[in-house]
């Protein structure tokens, strides 16, 4: 059994997720590997035009709500994740290679501004709310509240390896150095708060956060729950295991769309499956020899395998290049 279709949307921010095989630390403990992970994020932001409210590096996955104004969320993701996997390989002397993340990643829809704020929030406050630490300040770890609530402009470096293992095939003297470009990234502001100085917009989202936080530590501790606390996380080794993580199967439930509003749920999960079921009637008139079949905005051609002729396998090519 095949996952389940994905559908790209011009118009709505995707809250994406990705987790590493075995959900195993990798990510522990290692500024210069996040820093590389930090560099590529900037680069394909700037590639696909993305908007990057957030963007958490957790000890084994990484977290973000995205909008795609291009309907590109598939392309973006698959060279991230590929990059990153490759960076964990350069920066962790400890991995013993093979896949590196568990599965494709996953995406939910948030389809309204407080939606995107909510998960905004999720995302900055995963150390708290996993029983790492109390307060944001002693997470060892990257954490990206006060860049995207200061609209800081961070310059990265990343290393252009394409073209560096390109040139030393001919010149084994080359210089890793030479092969570095800069980049520049800036997470966005939250919709809806456009009005407001950046003074302004921090102190409202400072005093928002420590609210959330507040209840998440009161919550935990009602529930007899501890956090492990700076120095245990400054102790943890590459690869391990954590104490617990979450886990799923790849065919259980998932929601599709997330939303603090029942109402906006209900109607984009209607839109959602009302374009999920017609991109399967359409995909099997397409698997049944209909090559003219029209297939729902922001879904992909199947893959067949029958054997095709080559006009067919040309046009085949050319609609793959992008969804509708």
């Amino acid at each position: 059994m095949a996952y389940h279709p994905r559908i790209e949307s011009k118009a709505l921010t995707s809250f994406v997720t990705t987790r590493s095989r075995n959900s195993e630390l990798w990510f522990a403990n290692n500024r210069p590997l996040e820093e590389a992970i930090l560099g590529y994020l900037a680069k394909f932001t700037a590639r696909y035009k993305a908007l990057v409210y957030a963007f958490a590096i957790e000890g084994n996955h990484i977290h973000a709500p995205i909008h795609f104004p291009g309907g590109n969320r598939a392309s973006f993701m698959r060279d991230l994740n590929s990059c990153i996997a490759r960076a964990v390989r350069r920066f962790v002397p400890e991995y013993p290679g093979g896949r590196f993340w568990g599965r494709r990643y996953s995406t939910e829809f948030l389809p309204g501004a407080d939606d995107i704020e909510e998960y905004f929030f999720y995302t900055v406050l995963q150390p708290v709310q996993d029983g790492l630490v109390e307060q944001l300040h002693d997470y060892p770890g990257y954490n990206c509240f006060r860049d995207a609530i200061w609209g800081v402009e961070k310059n990265l470096k990343i290393v252009n390896w394409a073209g560096y293992n390109s040139a030393k095939r001919f010149n084994k003297n080359i210089r890793l150095d030479d092969f570095i470009q800069s980049v520049t990234f800036k997470y966005e502001r939250l919709p809806g708060y456009e009005n407001l100085s950046q003074g302004e917009y921090a102190k409202l989202m400072m005093r928002k956060l420590e609210e959330r936080r507040r209840r998440i530590v009161a919550d935990r501790r009602s529930k007899g729950l501890l956090f492990m606390g700076r120095e245990r996380l400054l102790q943890r080794r590459p690869g391990a295991l954590p104490v617990s993580t979450k886990t799923s199967v790849p065919f259980e439930h998932r929601p599709r769309v997330l939303s603090v509003n029942h109402d906006r749920r209900a109607f984009y999960r209607k839109w959602y499956f009302d374009v999920l079921n017609a991109y399967r009637v359409a995909s099997l008139r397409y698997r049944q020899g209909d090559r003219k079949v029209k297939f729902p905005t922001g879904t992909f051609l199947p893959q067949i395998f029958e054997a095709l002729t080559d006009s067919e396998k040309a046009g085949l090519k050319q609609r793959k290049k992008k969804p509708g």
